[in-house]
Formats: structure tokens, sequence, C-alpha cells
């Protein structure tokens, strides 16, 4: 299946290589398959502003709670710290199209 992925920190696009983008993917998936109401990943945005995030799975809103938002942010927030090119993080958008 082709997919694209896309990240930027701080308003900072991220160059990703192939790993990278199906290791965000797989990782962003599996943690909407444990969410209820979640289909197949047409388009997904993932935004991280200081403590909350967004998540728009196909043009709709995913609803989360507290702690859901908690353990999504730490997760994204602690790959992303890892790569190359990343400094302090206050803003993430991770986009998959597929």
């Amino acid at each position: 299946a082709s997919r694209q992925v896309n990240l930027s920190v701080n308003d900072v696009f991220i160059e990703l290589d192939y790993f990278v983008q199906g290791f965000i993917d797989h990782t962003i998936s599996g943690m909407l398959a444990a969410l209820q109401s979640t289909g197949e990943i047409e388009s997904l945005d993932v935004s991280i502003e200081g403590d909350k995030v967004i998540i728009n799975l196909n043009n709709a809103m995913v609803p989360i709670n507290p702690f859901v938002n908690k353990i999504i942010r730490n997760t994204l927030v602690g790959m992303v710290s890892s790569l190359k090119g990343v400094g302090e993080i206050n803003k993430v958008n991770i986009s998959i199209q597929r």
C-alpha cells in the first residue's frame, strides 16, 4: 500500500526516510486501532500543541480523554525527539495519506 507520511516540528518540515515513515505510520495506526470507533486510515492529521493532542481521521475529529491525550502525546513526542534535526518540541504535526 502506498502511503505518504509528513512531519513538521515547530512548523519546520522534517525529512523522513522510508524506515521512519513506516515506523511513524505503524505506531500511530496501532494507537488508533486501540481506540473505539476508528476505521481504516485514508487521511490522518495528528497535531500536538503544548499538552493538547488533536486527531483528525478521514476528515472527522476523534474524541479522546485526558489519559489517551497524554499517552499519545508522550509516545509521539518521544519518538519524534529521537530524529535528527529535532530540538525542543513545542508543536508537532503528522499527516498520513493512503
